[in-house]
């Protein structure tokens, strides 16, 4: 893991960009963090569309986690930002918007060819990268995971025992394999789903929803589109960690 810039932000977290490899990644601590008081960490999956692109609702995501004690860091997704290009994403992106724009249905074999090779190559990115960021003195666990494509999430939740606890935002494009991975999940989950989301499946979200095996998981949804989450939504997610990681 080798820094390539830090800043001090106004209110005082520490953000470094980094890179692992060829990955790049954004890491925030609060200011108060340090090696005698290491602070719990929150991954915050970021959409496949660039760091760059997303950095004001990561950043304010980040600042938010910052005032309640919790250190936050977020990884480029495979094929996005200045990573080199995935010709397969993009031919599966592109089928995806041809069928949208056509209005017809979103099939199988589309959302299987976007997102499951996506979930292939990030989910060992994301455990990559979460031994370096605990490596580091003032990161300490437990961990959790917010937000991102819900199927990077699931496989995680899965797969990664230092993963305690997942805030997750409702879609609908999840192939049927991670119905199965779902039911395997035993983490607590708080779920966020905006009910008049144009592009969401409200059912399919609901579906998946009832397919978590966690015994503790709640689903939050508010009316609105999928840019019209209100604030209290983020309070409510913030309260959810703070019970599970502190």
């Amino acid at each position: 893991m080798h820094v390539t810039s830090e800043q001090r932000l106004d209110d005082g977290v520490l953000e470094r960009e980094f890179t692992l490899g060829e990955i790049p990644g954004i890491l925030w601590t609060p200011a108060s963090t340090s090696a005698s008081a290491p602070a719990p960490l929150i991954l915050l999956g970021p959409p496949p569309l660039g760091l760059r692109t997303v950095y004001p609702r990561l950043v304010a995501r980040a600042r938010h986690c910052a005032a309640e004690g919790f250190a936050t860091a977020t990884i480029e997704l495979p094929g996005s930002g200045d990573r080199p290009r995935w010709p397969a994403a993009e031919q599966a992106r592109a089928d995806l918007r041809r069928a949208m724009e056509a209005g017809e249905p979103v099939n199988d074999e589309i959302v299987d060819a976007l997102v499951l090779p996506l979930v292939e190559k990030a989910v060992p990115e994301w455990q990559a990268a979460l031994d370096a960021l605990l490596s580091l003195p003032e990161i300490g666990g437990p961990v959790g995971y917010s937000g991102g494509l819900i199927s990077i999430g699931i496989r995680l939740a899965v797969v990664e025992p230092r993963i305690v606890a997942a805030g997750y935002f409702a879609g609908s494009l999840v192939p049927r394999t991670m119905f199965e991975e779902a039911r395997q999940i035993t983490i607590p989950l708080h779920v966020l789903l905006q009910w008049d989301d144009e592009g969401n499946d409200r059912q399919a979200a609901l579906d998946l929803f009832d397919a978590f095996g966690s015994r503790e998981k709640s689903l939050h949804a508010n009316m609105g589109g999928h840019t019209g989450i209100p604030q209290s939504a983020a309070e409510a997610a913030i309260r959810f960690f703070t019970r599970h990681l502190k």
